[in-house]
């Protein structure tokens, strides 16, 4: 069997903005994020605008990732587990948002 691969890039009410279809077999997230900006008609960002990502791919301009190494599943209904530094509060927002 073949499998095949695709990226896909949604709006928040799951609407298509981009798909990048047609790589063969196991490719790992980082190869087809730099396939996907690197094209000629690629993914693009807009102005003002980014798109979350996960901590497997590169931070770069237009696509936050989380700060490694910091917690981010905090829970909010308890004083003790307030986020502590800017890297936790960030790392929060971005796993709920």
């Amino acid at each position: 069997d073949i499998a095949k691969n695709m990226l896909g890039v949604c709006t928040t009410d799951m609407h298509f903005v981009y798909v990048l279809r047609g790589w063969q077999g196991f490719i790992v997230n980082r190869r087809a994020f730099r396939g996907a900006i690197c094209r000629r008609h690629g993914l693009k960002v807009p102005y003002g605008c980014y798109y979350l990502v996960d901590a497997g791919y590169t931070n770069c301009e237009g696509f936050p990732v989380p700060f490694r190494g910091q917690r981010y599943y905090l829970n909010n209904w308890h004083q003790i587990d307030q986020p502590s530094t800017l890297e936790e509060f960030f790392n929060t927002k971005h796993a709920s948002a």
